[in-house]
């Protein structure tokens, strides 16, 4: 199964909210431990090492290309 790279969430803007949100009253902290441990369920999920070793490639990626202070 090949990484999907075309957007595929449905009501993206409402999942963009509700992770957000989950993240209310949060310390900065405790938020990015937060989306960590999202990252290792969803990888979890996932199972394919293929997959996931493509993901962190591409997430990494665009990190280091992306210009300081863009999180997008």
């Amino acid at each position: 199964m090949p990484l999907i790279r075309e957007p595929n969430i449905r009501d993206q803007d409402v999942f963009y909210a509700e992770l957000i949100n989950s993240q209310r009253d949060m310390s900065e902290e405790q938020a990015d431990m937060a989306i960590a441990k999202l990252a290792l369920i969803l990888a979890n999920h996932i199972g394919d090492r293929a997959v996931l070793s493509e993901a962190i490639a591409l997430a990494r990626d665009n990190t280091l290309a992306a210009p300081q202070g863009d999180t997008a």
